[in-house]
């Protein structure tokens, strides 16, 4: 079982930058590199949608509302997935979580509250 941890969210003002990191201190190597690994966000009142994943050997893919914004990345020794995220406007506040692709109920954790504000 994949039990990931968020953490870098914050508050930052339009056109801003953050990074966002995705840890599975408790995995084991070789599980947590069998997963694609994705991060996932939820704004108040909408549904949680998947805006980018990376698989073991680095294939990346992205939701076009953040393609040329966000950036996925994954060091595997340190089973650790980040998301920088940058030019950010209003749209992009949410919680964002990670994990896998597909996502799997019991991996899901408390998220990182992003808040884009001036």
């Amino acid at each position: 079982q994949v039990r990931l941890v968020e953490s870098g969210g914050g508050l930052v003002q339009p056109g801003g930058s953050l990074r966002l990191s995705c840890a599975c201190p408790r995995c084991i190597l070789s599980t947590f590199n069998q997963y694609v690994i994705g991060w996932y966000r939820q704004a108040t009142g909408k549904e949680r949608e998947l805006v980018a994943s990376v698989s073991y050997d680095g294939k990346t893919n992205y939701a076009n509302s953040v393609k040329g914004r966000f950036t996925i990345s994954r060091h595997n020794s340190r089973k650790t997935v980040y998301l920088q995220v940058a030019s950010l406007n209003p749209e992009d506040t949410a919680v964002y979580y990670c994990n896998t692709v597909p996502e799997n109920t019991n991996s899901w954790g408390q998220g990182a509250q992003v808040t884009v504000s001036s």
